[in-house]
Protein backbone atom coordinates (compact mmCIF):
# COMPACT_ATOMS: atom_id res chain seq x y z
CA UNK A 1 0.00 0.00 0.00
CA UNK A 2 3.03 2.16 1.13
CA UNK A 3 4.83 1.73 -2.53
CA UNK A 4 1.34 2.17 -4.11
CA UNK A 5 0.85 5.26 -2.82
CA UNK A 6 4.44 6.42 -3.56
CA UNK A 7 3.74 5.81 -7.43
CA UNK A 8 0.74 7.77 -7.34
CA UNK A 9 2.54 10.95 -5.76
CA UNK A 10 5.70 10.36 -8.13
CA UNK A 11 3.14 10.22 -11.16
CA UNK A 12 1.00 12.92 -10.04
CA UNK A 13 3.83 15.38 -8.65
CA UNK A 14 5.10 16.93 -11.83
CA UNK A 15 1.44 16.79 -13.12
CA UNK A 16 -0.33 18.77 -10.20
CA UNK A 17 3.11 21.31 -10.76
CA UNK A 18 2.31 21.57 -14.28
CA UNK A 19 -1.27 22.06 -13.66
CA UNK A 20 -0.09 24.67 -11.07
CA UNK A 21 2.56 26.63 -12.95
CA UNK A 22 -0.26 27.24 -15.94
CA UNK A 23 -3.47 27.89 -14.41
CA UNK A 24 -1.04 30.95 -12.93
CA UNK A 25 -0.23 31.74 -16.57
CA UNK A 26 -3.60 32.54 -18.19
CA UNK A 27 -4.35 35.03 -15.02
CA UNK A 28 -0.87 36.28 -15.61
CA UNK A 29 -0.68 36.91 -18.83
CA UNK A 30 -4.41 38.80 -19.04
CA UNK A 31 -2.69 41.33 -16.70
CA UNK A 32 0.52 41.91 -18.28
CA UNK A 33 -1.72 42.33 -21.93
CA UNK A 34 0.44 39.54 -23.21
CA UNK A 35 -2.78 38.20 -25.11
CA UNK A 36 -6.31 39.45 -26.08
CA UNK A 37 -9.25 37.47 -24.23
CA UNK A 38 -11.83 35.93 -26.55
CA UNK A 39 -14.98 38.27 -27.27
CA UNK A 40 -16.24 36.70 -30.46
CA UNK A 41 -18.47 32.63 -30.32
CA UNK A 42 -18.55 30.70 -33.40
CA UNK A 43 -21.29 31.19 -35.31
CA UNK A 44 -23.97 28.58 -33.79
CA UNK A 45 -23.68 30.26 -30.66
CA UNK A 46 -25.79 32.78 -30.01
CA UNK A 47 -24.86 34.84 -27.24
CA UNK A 48 -27.98 34.24 -25.28
CA UNK A 49 -31.07 32.49 -25.57
CA UNK A 50 -34.49 32.99 -24.28
CA UNK A 51 -36.43 36.12 -24.39
CA UNK A 52 -37.02 38.02 -27.54
CA UNK A 53 -33.78 40.28 -28.18
CA UNK A 54 -36.15 43.07 -29.01
CA UNK A 55 -37.14 43.49 -26.01
CA UNK A 56 -36.29 44.15 -22.66
CA UNK A 57 -36.12 40.43 -20.57
CA UNK A 58 -36.88 40.44 -17.19
CA UNK A 59 -33.51 39.47 -16.29
CA UNK A 60 -30.27 38.30 -17.77
CA UNK A 61 -28.93 34.67 -16.69
CA UNK A 62 -25.24 33.99 -16.76
CA UNK A 63 -24.61 30.39 -16.09
CA UNK A 64 -21.48 29.69 -14.34
CA UNK A 65 -20.51 25.78 -14.72
CA UNK A 66 -18.62 23.21 -12.51
CA UNK A 67 -15.38 21.86 -13.68
CA UNK A 68 -17.02 20.02 -16.83
CA UNK A 69 -17.13 23.26 -18.43
CA UNK A 70 -14.21 23.06 -21.69
CA UNK A 71 -15.92 24.79 -24.60
CA UNK A 72 -18.76 27.68 -25.06
CA UNK A 73 -21.22 25.04 -25.18
CA UNK A 74 -23.35 23.66 -22.50
CA UNK A 75 -20.90 20.55 -21.04
CA UNK A 76 -21.97 19.12 -17.65
CA UNK A 77 -25.17 17.69 -18.33
CA UNK A 78 -25.59 18.49 -22.12
CA UNK A 79 -26.88 21.81 -20.77
CA UNK A 80 -30.30 20.42 -19.57
CA UNK A 81 -30.46 23.03 -16.32
CA UNK A 82 -30.48 25.81 -18.79
CA UNK A 83 -32.50 24.58 -20.93
CA UNK A 84 -34.95 23.46 -18.35
CA UNK A 85 -34.61 26.91 -17.14
CA UNK A 86 -34.91 28.83 -20.30
CA UNK A 87 -38.38 26.06 -21.01
CA UNK A 88 -39.82 27.11 -17.68
CA UNK A 89 -38.97 31.01 -18.19
CA UNK A 90 -39.38 32.54 -21.67
CA UNK A 91 -39.03 35.85 -20.14
CA UNK A 92 -34.63 35.64 -18.92
CA UNK A 93 -32.27 35.87 -21.12
CA UNK A 94 -29.87 33.19 -20.63
CA UNK A 95 -26.02 32.67 -21.56
CA UNK A 96 -24.10 29.60 -20.72
CA UNK A 97 -20.63 30.63 -23.12
CA UNK A 98 -18.75 31.97 -20.28
CA UNK A 99 -15.24 30.49 -19.43
CA UNK A 100 -15.32 30.27 -15.69
CA UNK A 101 -12.03 28.28 -15.83
CA UNK A 102 -10.09 30.99 -18.02
CA UNK A 103 -9.43 34.50 -17.28
CA UNK A 104 -8.51 34.30 -21.25
CA UNK A 105 -11.90 33.02 -22.49
CA UNK A 106 -10.34 30.51 -24.09
CA UNK A 107 -11.63 27.28 -24.22
CA UNK A 108 -9.41 24.24 -23.29
CA UNK A 109 -11.09 21.86 -26.78
CA UNK A 110 -9.96 24.85 -28.69
CA UNK A 111 -6.38 24.25 -28.18
CA UNK A 112 -4.94 21.63 -29.66
CA UNK A 113 -2.40 20.19 -26.99
CA UNK A 114 -5.65 19.92 -24.93
CA UNK A 115 -7.99 18.35 -27.67
CA UNK A 116 -5.31 15.77 -27.59
CA UNK A 117 -5.28 15.18 -23.73
CA UNK A 118 -9.33 14.96 -23.93
CA UNK A 119 -9.15 12.11 -26.18
CA UNK A 120 -5.74 10.45 -24.05
CA UNK A 121 -5.93 11.58 -20.41
CA UNK A 122 -9.05 13.30 -19.90
CA UNK A 123 -9.12 13.70 -16.03
CA UNK A 124 -6.14 16.37 -16.27
CA UNK A 125 -8.96 18.54 -17.79
CA UNK A 126 -10.87 18.32 -15.01
CA UNK A 127 -7.65 18.83 -12.72
CA UNK A 128 -7.05 22.05 -14.88
CA UNK A 129 -9.96 23.72 -13.77
CA UNK A 130 -9.68 22.40 -10.16
CA UNK A 131 -6.41 24.33 -10.18
CA UNK A 132 -8.13 27.19 -11.89
CA UNK A 133 -10.63 27.64 -8.71
CA UNK A 134 -7.40 27.47 -6.57
CA UNK A 135 -5.73 29.86 -8.32
CA UNK A 136 -8.90 32.46 -8.08
CA UNK A 137 -9.17 31.74 -4.42
CA UNK A 138 -5.56 32.56 -3.95
CA UNK A 139 -5.66 35.88 -2.31
CA UNK A 140 -2.35 36.72 -4.36
CA UNK A 141 -4.66 36.11 -7.49
CA UNK A 142 -7.58 36.94 -6.97
CA UNK A 143 -8.16 40.34 -7.47
CA UNK A 144 -6.53 39.96 -10.75
CA UNK A 145 -8.59 36.66 -11.66
CA UNK A 146 -11.81 38.45 -10.55
CA UNK A 147 -11.49 41.65 -12.66
CA UNK A 148 -10.60 39.03 -15.41
CA UNK A 149 -13.92 37.21 -15.34
CA UNK A 150 -15.95 40.01 -13.83
CA UNK A 151 -15.07 41.95 -17.43
CA UNK A 152 -15.89 38.84 -19.32
CA UNK A 153 -18.86 38.27 -18.03
CA UNK A 154 -19.64 42.21 -18.26
CA UNK A 155 -18.17 41.89 -22.21
CA UNK A 156 -20.65 38.68 -22.90
CA UNK A 157 -23.67 40.64 -21.21
CA UNK A 158 -22.72 43.45 -23.20
CA UNK A 159 -22.56 41.65 -26.45
CA UNK A 160 -26.34 39.66 -25.52
CA UNK A 161 -28.12 43.29 -25.54
CA UNK A 162 -27.00 44.03 -22.01
CA UNK A 163 -27.47 48.45 -21.08
CA UNK A 164 -24.96 49.38 -18.15
CA UNK A 165 -27.92 51.63 -15.96
CA UNK A 166 -30.52 49.77 -17.37
CA UNK A 167 -32.10 48.59 -13.92
CA UNK A 168 -32.84 44.98 -15.65
CA UNK A 169 -31.16 42.55 -12.91
CA UNK A 170 -28.48 40.01 -13.41
CA UNK A 171 -28.60 36.83 -12.07
CA UNK A 172 -25.75 35.07 -11.71
CA UNK A 173 -26.25 30.91 -11.13
CA UNK A 174 -23.30 28.79 -10.83
CA UNK A 175 -22.59 25.22 -10.23
CA UNK A 176 -19.92 23.85 -7.73
CA UNK A 177 -16.79 25.75 -8.47
CA UNK A 178 -18.36 28.25 -10.34
CA UNK A 179 -19.42 29.74 -7.20
CA UNK A 180 -16.07 31.07 -6.47
CA UNK A 181 -16.46 32.75 -9.91
CA UNK A 182 -19.52 34.39 -9.55
CA UNK A 183 -18.77 35.98 -6.13
CA UNK A 184 -15.80 37.28 -7.51
CA UNK A 185 -17.64 38.85 -10.66
CA UNK A 186 -19.45 40.88 -8.14
CA UNK A 187 -17.35 44.09 -8.12
CA UNK A 188 -16.53 44.39 -11.58
CA UNK A 189 -19.93 43.56 -12.65
CA UNK A 190 -20.59 46.60 -10.53
CA UNK A 191 -18.35 48.72 -11.48
CA UNK A 192 -19.08 48.20 -15.08
CA UNK A 193 -22.63 47.12 -15.89
CA UNK A 194 -24.15 49.36 -12.50
CA UNK A 195 -26.84 46.17 -12.45
CA UNK A 196 -28.73 44.84 -10.03
CA UNK A 197 -27.03 41.20 -8.81
CA UNK A 198 -28.78 38.52 -7.46
CA UNK A 199 -26.21 34.83 -7.03
CA UNK A 200 -27.70 31.47 -6.74
CA UNK A 201 -25.20 28.83 -5.80
CA UNK A 202 -25.94 25.52 -6.59
CA UNK A 203 -23.13 23.20 -4.51
CA UNK A 204 -21.24 26.11 -4.24
CA UNK A 205 -17.48 25.33 -3.65
CA UNK A 206 -15.74 28.64 -2.76
CA UNK A 207 -13.37 30.01 0.15
CA UNK A 208 -16.37 33.06 1.16
CA UNK A 209 -13.29 35.37 1.17
CA UNK A 210 -15.26 37.52 -1.83
CA UNK A 211 -17.03 40.57 -1.02
CA UNK A 212 -20.64 40.63 -1.75
CA UNK A 213 -21.54 44.39 -0.95
CA UNK A 214 -23.02 44.88 -4.12
CA UNK A 215 -24.68 41.54 -4.24
CA UNK A 216 -28.87 42.10 -3.47
CA UNK A 217 -28.99 38.49 -2.18
CA UNK A 218 -27.53 34.95 -2.59
CA UNK A 219 -29.51 32.00 -2.44
CA UNK A 220 -27.26 29.01 -1.82
CA UNK A 221 -29.43 25.81 -3.19
CA UNK A 222 -27.88 22.31 -0.92
CA UNK A 223 -28.68 19.39 0.44
CA UNK A 224 -27.27 17.22 3.36
CA UNK A 225 -26.10 14.75 1.30
CA UNK A 226 -23.36 16.85 -0.92
CA UNK A 227 -20.03 16.19 0.58
CA UNK A 228 -18.18 18.24 -2.02
CA UNK A 229 -19.95 21.73 -0.73
CA UNK A 230 -20.01 20.81 3.01
CA UNK A 231 -15.62 20.18 2.51
CA UNK A 232 -15.87 23.54 0.94
CA UNK A 233 -17.23 25.11 4.18
CA UNK A 234 -14.46 23.10 6.22
CA UNK A 235 -11.27 23.71 4.62
CA UNK A 236 -11.39 27.36 3.77
CA UNK A 237 -11.13 29.79 6.86
CA UNK A 238 -13.08 32.68 5.17
CA UNK A 239 -16.57 29.98 5.94
CA UNK A 240 -15.89 29.51 9.24
CA UNK A 241 -17.80 31.98 11.65
CA UNK A 242 -14.74 32.65 13.77
CA UNK A 243 -13.91 34.69 10.87
CA UNK A 244 -16.06 37.63 11.13
CA UNK A 245 -14.75 40.27 8.95
CA UNK A 246 -14.88 37.98 5.77
CA UNK A 247 -16.75 38.69 2.85
CA UNK A 248 -19.23 35.53 3.09
CA UNK A 249 -19.49 36.44 6.67
CA UNK A 250 -20.57 39.93 6.68
CA UNK A 251 -23.12 39.00 4.11
CA UNK A 252 -24.69 36.37 6.37
CA UNK A 253 -24.65 39.15 9.18
CA UNK A 254 -26.52 41.57 6.83
CA UNK A 255 -29.12 38.85 5.94
CA UNK A 256 -27.99 38.28 2.16
CA UNK A 257 -27.95 34.51 2.20
CA UNK A 258 -30.53 32.05 2.09
CA UNK A 259 -29.93 28.38 2.31
CA UNK A 260 -32.45 26.30 0.57
CA UNK A 261 -32.26 22.46 0.48
CA UNK A 262 -32.74 19.77 -2.21
CA UNK A 263 -32.53 16.68 -0.13
CA UNK A 264 -31.49 13.88 -1.27
CA UNK A 265 -29.68 15.05 -3.88
CA UNK A 266 -25.96 14.66 -4.26
CA UNK A 267 -22.98 16.75 -6.00
CA UNK A 268 -22.21 14.68 -8.64
CA UNK A 269 -23.39 11.35 -10.18
CA UNK A 270 -27.11 9.52 -10.68
CA UNK A 271 -28.75 11.27 -7.96
CA UNK A 272 -27.46 14.76 -8.43
CA UNK A 273 -29.06 18.19 -8.48
CA UNK A 274 -29.17 18.15 -12.40
CA UNK A 275 -30.12 14.31 -12.77
CA UNK A 276 -32.70 13.94 -15.78
CA UNK A 277 -33.09 9.99 -13.69
CA UNK A 278 -33.44 10.39 -10.52
CA UNK A 279 -37.52 11.19 -9.30
CA UNK A 280 -39.00 13.83 -6.52
CA UNK A 281 -41.92 12.17 -5.06
CA UNK A 282 -44.23 14.26 -7.26
CA UNK A 283 -42.42 12.38 -10.88
CA UNK A 284 -40.26 15.58 -11.69
CA UNK A 285 -37.01 14.68 -12.10
CA UNK A 286 -34.28 16.38 -9.89
CA UNK A 287 -33.08 18.64 -12.56
CA UNK A 288 -36.34 20.04 -13.04
CA UNK A 289 -37.00 20.02 -9.28
CA UNK A 290 -33.75 22.01 -9.37
CA UNK A 291 -34.54 24.61 -12.49
CA UNK A 292 -37.93 25.27 -10.43
CA UNK A 293 -36.50 26.41 -7.59
CA UNK A 294 -34.11 28.38 -9.26
CA UNK A 295 -37.28 30.51 -11.96
CA UNK A 296 -39.17 30.84 -8.48
CA UNK A 297 -36.30 32.41 -7.04
CA UNK A 298 -35.64 34.31 -9.44
CA UNK A 299 -38.88 35.88 -10.09
CA UNK A 300 -39.70 36.95 -6.28
CA UNK A 301 -36.84 38.92 -6.86
CA UNK A 302 -37.23 40.37 -9.59
CA UNK A 303 -41.06 41.41 -8.04
CA UNK A 304 -38.86 42.63 -5.25
CA UNK A 305 -36.66 44.67 -7.83
CA UNK A 306 -39.43 46.07 -9.99
CA UNK A 307 -41.13 47.83 -6.24
CA UNK A 308 -38.70 48.78 -4.10
CA UNK A 309 -39.75 47.57 -0.45
CA UNK A 310 -38.80 48.55 3.01
CA UNK A 311 -38.81 45.16 4.56
CA UNK A 312 -35.73 43.21 5.93
CA UNK A 313 -34.53 40.64 3.69
CA UNK A 314 -35.49 37.13 4.34
CA UNK A 315 -33.48 35.40 7.00
CA UNK A 316 -31.67 32.04 6.69
CA UNK A 317 -33.80 28.99 6.15
CA UNK A 318 -32.02 27.00 8.04
CA UNK A 319 -30.73 27.32 11.76
CA UNK A 320 -27.64 28.75 12.37
CA UNK A 321 -25.16 26.41 14.00
CA UNK A 322 -23.25 26.57 17.03
CA UNK A 323 -20.88 29.38 17.10
CA UNK A 324 -17.77 27.05 16.05
CA UNK A 325 -19.56 25.34 13.39
CA UNK A 326 -18.60 25.97 9.61
CA UNK A 327 -20.69 27.35 7.12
Amino acid sequence: MTELLFLVLVLLGPVLLTEALLARYEVMAYTAGWRTPTTELPQDVPYARGADPDRPPEAYLVYLDGIGKRRFRDTRDGGQLVKAVIAGAPELRVLGQVQPYSPLADPLVDRPVWEWLRHHIGILLFLHNVMQIFVAADHRYRPLYNRAVGTQIAGQLRLAGYQPDSGIPVVLLSYSGGAQVATGAVEELHAQLRAQLLLITLGGFHNGANDLTHADHLYRLTSESDWIERVGTWIFPQRWRLFRRSGWNRARRASKITAHFLDPATHIGRNSYISPDAKMPDGRSYVDRTADTVIALIRAYCGRARVPSREPAPKQSMPDPPASAVG
